[in-house]
C-alpha cells in the first residue's frame, strides 16, 4: 500500500468534479434511480465525509486516538438536506473541491509514520472484510474506493440521460 499513490488517487476526485460543471440543472437534481439520491446529494455526501475527516479524524490520528465515525444514516441525511437546501450547483462543487483539496494538502503534510500507524476504527482494530489493520491510509484507500463507486453511478446515470 503506497501512501503517496493512495493520496494522489484520492485527490483525483477534485479534478473529476470539473466534469460536472456544465451539466443540466434538471439532471443535477434528479435521483439517479428511483429511491436513490440525486447527483447533488451524492456530491454533498462525499463533501460531508471529507469534512468529517478534516475536522474529526485527522486531529484524532495526530493525537494517536482511534478513528471514530458517526452513525451513517443520520450523517448522510444531513448531507442530503444540505444538497436540497437551495445551494447552487457551482457553490456545492466549489465547496466540495475546496474540502477535498484541503484534505489532500493535510494528508500530504503528514509523516508516513502517522499515516500508517495502526489505530482502531470505531473500536475495531482490523477490517472485517480484509483482515488488514486499520490506519489512516487504509481509511483513505477505503474512501477512494467509495468515491469510485459514486463516480461510476453518476457516470452511468449521465450516459443514460445524455440527450445529445
Amino acid at each position: 500500500m503506497n501512501p503517496d499513490k493512495i493520496i494522489a488517487d484520492y485527490g483525483q476526485f477534485s479534478s473529476w468534479l470539473n466534469t460536472l460543471e456544465g451539466m443540466e440543472e434538471t439532471l443535477w437534481l434528479k435521483p439517479i434511480t428511483e429511491g436513490k439520491w440525486s447527483i447533488s446529494e451524492i456530491i454533498a455526501h462525499i463533501m460531508n465525509w471529507d469534512h468529517h475527516l478534516l475536522t474529526e479524524v485527522l486531529p484524532a490520528v495526530r493525537n494517536e486516538k482511534g478513528i471514530e465515525f458517526p452513525d451513517f444514516d443520520s450523517f448522510n441525511k444531513k448531507a442530503s438536506e444540505y444538497a436540497t437546501s437551495g445551494i447552487s450547483k457551482s457553490k456545492l462543487l466549489e465547496e466540495t473541491r475546496d474540502s477535498r483539496e484541503q484534505l489532500i494538502k493535510e494528508l500530504n503534510e503528514m509523516p508516513i509514520e502517522i499515516l500508517t500507524k495502526h489505530l482502531p476504527t470505531n473500536g475495531v482494530t482490523h477490517c472485517p472484510h480484509t483482515g488488514i489493520p486499520y490506519s489512516l491510509i487504509y481509511i483513505v484507500k477505503e474512501f477512494t474506493d467509495h468515491d469510485h463507486h459514486h463516480i461510476r453511478q453518476i457516470t452511468q446515470f449521465l450516459n443514460e440521460n445524455n440527450k445529445d
